[in-house]
């Protein structure tokens, strides 16, 4: 039996870090500063911590650290219980700038036979450098499983240039939710600044899951992200759809600031995996919906951007969208650029509809499958944009 224990006032995976009082000192007890300055492994309550001793970089350009914790479940058993977690994290180099972290759990009635563990995670999020974590878990009975370990956060020397977003030797909480708003960026002005159209195909990586999980988003989202902080970049204006059910889901137009949570809203929306009568009974109807979406989002307004950037998983179709259709679209005087979000390149090598609808309009596609393919795409694609812009400001005052 495996018993997954849910956290007071938050997700499980989140810890809440502890806001120094007046004066800058977290107010502990006296018995689990004693635990945690001692540094050794305790078992007063059995428990096995796992910790991982590097942490791995995200999507989101952070650093993420954390560890598994399981208690056998007759060391639970009998009337409610409330189990503690607090920890503390320091940079190797500065141990006396200490991050604490705090956790309640409530545990339900477990019966006195119970066999099986009872399971919990944890993560936070760092930048680069080494750390010293101290750890330990209290149960009400004033048990405690106490643990300690070292932690690297690096990027290899290849990646040595990617500019993440978490300082060197910062301690945060992990951010549970995906769709917090940005810090404001200072960006150019708006007569300087690039225009962006985004259109962003937000489905699963399987065109046949039943629902759009947080790995399908997070890279989806942090392309986004990654793109907002940029500051070159003035206006944007976001089409957010999905390929599977036709369905264009949210739109934000001309704005210096994407509205993440009015996105994250939306998408709530969809229901992956359904399919409608219309789709079956036509069953190219994927493909002359991606074809009116490039019509429409390649014609609206009057100011034409200075890029159209793609970007979403594989969407493999029946059909590509004919060439005749997009020759009818004409010229469209800006690059455009597809940013393909897949975990495993090599499982699906072929271009998908999208990318041979870019391929036609002659650009460029990236393939995303790690961290830094992110950080690349965006920074060689907002190079190419600035490049293009200046090549036709050029071009437009020099005499004829």
């Amino acid at each position: 039996m495996l018993l997954c224990l849910a956290a007071i006032g938050g997700r499980l995976l989140a810890q809440v870090p502890m806001i120094a009082s007046s004066g800058g000192v977290v107010r502990l007890q006296n018995t689990d500063l004693a635990v945690l300055e001692a540094g050794e492994a305790r078992k007063d309550l059995p428990c096995t911590v796992t910790p991982e001793e590097k942490a791995f970089l995200g999507f989101d350009l952070r650093f993420h650290a954390g560890y598994d914790v399981s208690v056998p479940l007759r060391e639970l058993a009998g009337s409610e219980n409330l189990l503690t977690i607090l920890f503390r994290v320091a940079p190797k180099s500065d141990l006396a700038d200490q991050h604490y972290f705090l956790q309640r759990i409530r545990v339900p009635n477990v019966a006195e036979d119970a066999k099986g563990d009872a399971f919990l995670q944890g993560a936070f999020d760092i930048g680069e450098g080494d750390y010293q974590v101290d750890w330990l878990i209290r149960d009400r009975a004033e048990r405690v499983c106490s643990s300690s370990w070292q932690l690297e956060a690096s990027l290899p020397t290849r990646d040595k240039q990617m500019a993440l977003s978490i300082s060197p030797h910062a301690i945060e909480a992990m951010r549970p939710e995906q769709f917090h708003e940005e810090a404001p960026v200072q960006r150019s002005s708006s007569d300087s600044g690039l225009n962006i159209k985004l259109l962003v195909n937000f489905a699963p990586q399987k065109a046949t899951a039943s629902s759009l999980r947080p790995l399908d988003t997070m890279a989806l989202v942090s392309i986004l992200r990654q793109l907002s902080r940029e500051p070159k970049i003035g206006k944007f204006s976001l089409v957010a759809f999905n390929l599977n059910e036709q369905k264009v889901v949210y739109r934000q137009a001309d704005t210096d600031r994407i509205n993440f949570q009015d996105l994250g809203e939306s998408l709530n929306s969809l229901n992956p995996g359904t399919v409608r009568l219309a789709q079956l009974a036509d069953k190219h109807s994927d493909t002359q919906f991606l074809a009116n979406l490039i019509t429409t989002e390649t014609s609206r307004g009057d100011k034409r951007p200075d890029a159209l950037v793609f970007a979403g998983p594989k969407a493999m179709l029946d059909a590509n969208v004919p060439e005749d259709h997009l020759r009818q679209v004409g010229e469209l005087g800006f690059p455009v650029f597809y940013m393909n979000y897949i975990l495993n390149p090599q499982a699906t090598p072929w271009r998908d509809a999208i990318g041979n609808a870019v391929k036609f309009f002659k650009g460029q596609e990236f393939t995303i499958s790690r961290p830094r393919d992110l950080w690349y795409a965006v920074t060689e694609m907002v190079s190419r944009i600035v490049k293009t812009r200046n090549q036709k400001e050029v071009a437009a005052v020099q005499p004829k």
